[in-house]
């Protein structure tokens, strides 16, 4: 079967994200994605130039992957941005199901790729920004005296949420989150 250069592309990044996700980056090496995608390496890096660039790639799909679904579930909760912040949190309860998660895949690649001029390691810095600022957004929405300050907290319940599901599971410390983070938003009232 023949595929476009657009499909093998796909196909290669497919298989990439997850043995990637699952295996590890550093420890998934381009034989073992090629041979999985049932490509040739030649045809590997005629999709990827290096394992770098397939790793960026693999970052800025998950990336956009996650901020669709978190967007998603914002527009979801109507226009309340109390509701789409705990949107926000509901999804992230559904992405830490043991059957679907190992960890968070920006925070796995920052821990392999702590080199900051990589491209796979300003994607998940850049995923991590974005998450922040979403906080930040819907925070200034709420009219509380200091959106930044809330924006910090909800990143700090967000990212201790990920680690902890890694660690412990998605029933132990996460399970809290959702009252957590309703807690921190009765905290801060709106200055209007």
């Amino acid at each position: 079967m023949r595929r476009t250069a657009a499909e093998t592309r796909e196909l290669v990044l497919d298989v990439a994200s997850r043995l990637f996700y699952w295996q590890g980056i550093r420890a998934t090496g381009v034989d073992k994605i090629a041979a999985e995608a049932g490509v040739s390496p030649n045809v590997l890096y005629r999709a990827f130039a290096t394992k770098d660039d397939l790793v960026a790639a693999y970052v800025a799909r998950s990336r956009e992957q996650s901020q669709a679904r978190f967007d998603t579930a914002i527009a979801a909760a109507g226009p309340d941005p109390r509701a789409g912040i705990l949107a926000m949190f509901d999804a992230l309860a559904e992405d830490i199901r043991p059957e679907v998660f190992r960890g968070c895949a920006c925070m796995m690649t920052l821990a392999e790729f702590p080199d900051e001029a990589l491209p796979a390691h300003q994607g998940a810095v850049g995923a991590k920004t974005w998450v922040r600022e979403r906080f930040g957004e819907l925070a200034g929405q709420l009219g509380v005296a200091e959106p930044e300050v809330l924006a910090d907290q909800l990143s700090i319940i967000w990212e201790g949420t990920n680690s902890t599901a890694q660690a412990m599971g998605a029933d132990g410390p996460p399970a809290s989150a959702r009252a957590l983070v309703t807690a921190i938003l009765d905290h801060h009232k709106p200055s209007r």
